[in-house]
């Protein structure tokens, strides 16, 4: 299980989306399915057709930057953050 850390600006796009939650998944591609299970469109959200992940979506595992073939052992932390840019 995985410890998932969402941005607070993905959940208010989802109806019932917490912020933290346990998430059985060997990848972050895992994860990001088992969202897209119970919330269909998350997986729009958050990654570009190929797959991979958008340019301003980043995920750590365990405080290390991930891609979506990143193994997650059991009880990693994964933090999905949304980038923000400006100028």
């Amino acid at each position: 299980m995985a410890d998932l850390h969402l941005p607070g600006t993905l959940t208010p796009l989802f109806a019932g989306l917490p912020r933290r939650m346990d998430v059985d998944a060997a990848t972050v591609g895992e994860v990001i399915d088992r969202l897209e299970e119970q919330w269909p469109g998350v997986r729009d959200r958050l990654c570009e057709p190929g797959p991979s992940l958008r340019r301003h979506i980043h995920v750590y595992v365990d405080r290390e930057r991930a891609n979506l073939e990143t193994p997650i052992e059991s009880r990693a932390r994964v933090d999905v953050i949304a980038a923000i840019s400006g100028g």
